[in-house]
C-alpha cells in the first residue's frame, strides 16, 4: 500500500487520544482528538521539513508525529483549565 505510512499515523494519533481520554476519565474525546490531530502533524512537520531527518518515504516520520502527539496530549491535561 502506497499509503500505509499515513494511515498508521493518522490510527496512531486517534489512539492515542483515545487512550488519553479514557485514562483521565474525561469524556471530552473531540478535545483530545483535536490535540492529537494538531500535534501529530506539527511533528510532521518538525520531521520532514524542519530538521529533515527523514522523507515521507520512511516511517521514522511516524514516531516523531506520534512523539509529539504524546506530548502535545500530555502538556494539555497538565495546563487544560480545571473548574
Amino acid at each position: 500500500m502506497q499509503y500505509a505510512d499515513i494511515v498508521i499515523a493518522v490510527l496512531g494519533a486517534f489512539a492515542l487520544a483515545w487512550t488519553a481520554d479514557q485514562l483521565t476519565g474525561r469524556r471530552g474525546l473531540f478535545a483530545t482528538s483535536l490535540v492529537s490531530g494538531v500535534a501529530a502533524v506539527a511533528g510532521w512537520f518538525l520531521a520532514i521539513r524542519v530538521f529533515a531527518v527523514t522523507t515521507m518515504d520512511g516511517l521514522t516520520w511516524v514516531g516523531w508525529s506520534l512523539a509529539a502527539s504524546v506530548i502535545a496530549l500530555a502538556a494539555f491535561f497538565l495546563f487544560r483549565n480545571k473548574r
